[in-house]
């Protein structure tokens, strides 16, 4: 099998696999009964995955610890998204703290 064959075999099965997991959700909410607590923490779930995968991102450079600008930047970007400016805005200012920083040697 070539690289190019198992790379769309590999495509075609993600695909399948992501389609019938999204069919599965409105046929399990019919059959599968919540609770209000149960419900709550998949939810909060969700949020904490996302979480999770946003701080090793902004922490993390492969195996290592980031240089310090990163962190910052993120800090940056939390700061101004929690006072609700503009999303261009928040990527400029994120970008550019992390870009001075690492132009000054941090």
């Amino acid at each position: 099998m070539t690289s190019m064959t198992a790379a769309v075999t590999a495509g075609l099965g993600l695909a399948a696999g992501t389609f019938a997991i999204r069919m599965a959700g409105p046929v399990l909410a019919t059959r599968l009964h919540l609770s209000g607590r149960v419900q709550t923490l998949v939810d909060a779930s969700a949020i904490v995955i996302l979480c999770s995968v946003m701080a090793s991102s902004a922490l993390m450079n492969g195996r290592h610890f980031s240089d310090p600008a990163r962190p910052a930047g993120v800090a940056i970007a939390i700061v101004l998204t929690r006072y609700r400016v503009p999303f261009p805005l928040v990527i400029l200012a994120a970008a550019g703290t992390t870009a001075a920083l690492r132009y000054l040697g941090y």
